[in-house]
């Protein structure tokens, strides 16, 4: 008499099971996915959408009918998003040194004048926004921000930051002819990006700034500047 027992046989496993198919990182229809997608990429390329602006309304409604969705890919990126709708905004800041501009001293220089104009604007005269010429940013600058400067800054060099400026959305300009009759629009998403809690604060970093060679970096530029941009 045989006191094995049977041994119960094991079903047989193939050697080569199909792995199964990945599950997407972003599971969104495909519609979704490429919304979203724009408006990382218009974060990334402007810093902000204007929800103001005819061509991003679209857009910045979307925004904020999918924030959470935003938020999280933007963190993925290194970017922490806000919703502003009181201003009809979303702006992005950087969290990571990759993502941060490293301005020249003298694009500072115009950022803080820039700041200054539309604190006085919106907070001392009540104005809702914030206008001023080139004539009037460069009074600014020779007043406050570099008395003993030699000159102003070379006009093409002025030009290039204000562009940069408005590439970032921080302003609205409109070129015009002579150059310093342009206009500027200084819009809310610079109180982010230069974020002084009062006229005290800017006056402290100002300071720092009030130096004979404030603009020595352009200098270089000057010879060769009025008709290149």
């Amino acid at each position: 008499m045989n006191d094995l027992q049977e041994i119960p046989q094991l079903p047989e496993t193939p050697l080569h099971e199909p792995a199964a198919a990945p599950v997407g990182l972003i599971a969104l229809p495909e519609g979704e996915k490429l919304r979203l997608a724009e408006a990382l990429q218009e974060l990334l390329a402007h810093g902000s959408i204007l929800g103001l602006d005819a061509g991003r309304s679209a857009m910045y409604h979307w925004c904020r009918q999918h924030f959470e969705w935003l938020r999280e890919a933007a963190l993925l990126i290194g970017l922490d998003v806000s919703l502003l709708h009181e201003e009809r905004l979303v702006q992005a800041l950087p969290r990571v040194a990759s993502l941060r501009l490293n301005l020249r001293q003298d694009a500072t220089l115009v950022w803080l004048a820039l700041w200054y104009a539309a604190d006085v604007r919106w907070r001392d005269e009540g104005e809702a926004q914030a206008f001023l010429s080139v004539a009037e940013l460069n009074a600014l600058l020779k007043d406050q921000l570099m008395p003993d400067a030699l000159g102003l800054l070379p006009r093409g060099r002025l030009r290039e930051i204000l562009r940069q400026a408005a590439r970032f959305n921080l302003i609205r300009l409109s070129l015009t002819d002579p150059f310093e009759d342009s206009g500027i629009e200084v819009l809310p998403t610079l109180r982010r990006v230069v974020p002084f809690r009062d006229l005290a604060a800017w006056t402290e970093t100002a300071a720092a700034f009030r130096q004979p060679d404030a603009v020595e970096e352009s200098d270089e530029a000057a010879d060769t500047e009025e008709d290149a941009s």
